[in-house]
């Protein structure tokens, strides 16, 4: 659902704009309609912005003059336009994920499970890349999925390894609530990332989905910054305790190779 993206926060009070306030609100709908499974009418796309129902149309003709938005003209109803396609083949060819394809498939099969590379995007977590595990019952994140960064293992990966967690954890808009394993308070947050830290690793035990876990490692840039994560994740009955360290191994191995 698009509420879940919460796309006002931008704009709360006291938190600096990062552009002008129509660019942001056109992103805000493009991610909404880039959340939904189905096409979304005016009204629909209001209403999980918070935007008026005339702000929400208007930006919405404006995105499809660009090619950015469609338009059925039997339901007007919208989904995202062709012209993301292009410009996702692009963006794709230009950023250096590919050549990691590889690393995570070697991973997925060492573990059995499913693999995910993430990079974070302000207080989310974008997949760029995932390669399912060979088991019918499995946890997939699909390349362009965002997820909350302290909801995720790669999230807290990233702020466990970043060079000022408390910074980044005070930066973070809110702590929203998914299941009751969520770290809603940046203190069990702080202590978690410490943890993290010191092992090595990070684990997401059930803080997004009840019955999922996911551990997560970070990919460092030469300087020692991490710019991505990488995570092994599955159905928690198969990610018991005793089976973390053994996975562990594999995963900081893994991410240590990466470049």
């Amino acid at each position: 659902m698009c509420a879940e993206r919460d796309p006002e926060r931008a704009h709360d009070a006291g938190r600096p704009r990062s552009g002008s306030q129509s660019v942001e609100r056109a992103l805000t709908v493009v991610r909404c309609l880039a959340a939904s499974d189905d096409d979304l009418g005016v009204t629909d796309v209001a209403t999980r912005t918070g935007l008026s129902v005339s702000t929400a149309h208007r930006l919405l003709q404006a995105l499809r003059t660009d090619g950015l938005v469609a338009q059925d003209r039997r339901t007007d109803r919208y989904p995202l336009g062709p012209g993301f396609v292009a410009l996702g083949r692009r963006a794709e060819a230009r950023l250096p994920f590919g050549h990691l394809v590889p690393a995570l498939e070697a991973l997925a099969a060492g573990t059995g499970e499913s693999v995910s590379l993430g990079t974070r995007v302000g207080d989310e977590v974008l997949i760029v890349l995932h390669v399912d595990s060979p088991q019918p019952l499995r946890f997939d994140q699909p390349p362009g999925t965002f997820v909350p960064v302290h909801a995720s293992a790669i999230g807290k990966a990233l702020l466990a390894f970043a060079r000022d967690p408390a910074g980044e954890v005070a930066d973070l808009t809110r702590l929203e609530p998914f299941t009751p394993a969520t770290l809603t308070s940046p203190d069990a947050l702080l202590a978690d990332l410490e943890r993290t830290r010191r092992r090595g690793w990070a684990l997401n035990d059930g803080e997004r989905f009840t019955g999922v876990r996911t551990m997560a490692a970070p990919v460092l840039d030469p300087s020692g910054d991490p710019w991505a994560g990488l995570a092994v994740q599955g159905p928690a009955a198969r990610l018991p305790d005793e089976r973390l360290e053994a996975l562990a191994e594999l995963l900081v191995a893994a991410a240590s190779a990466m470049r």
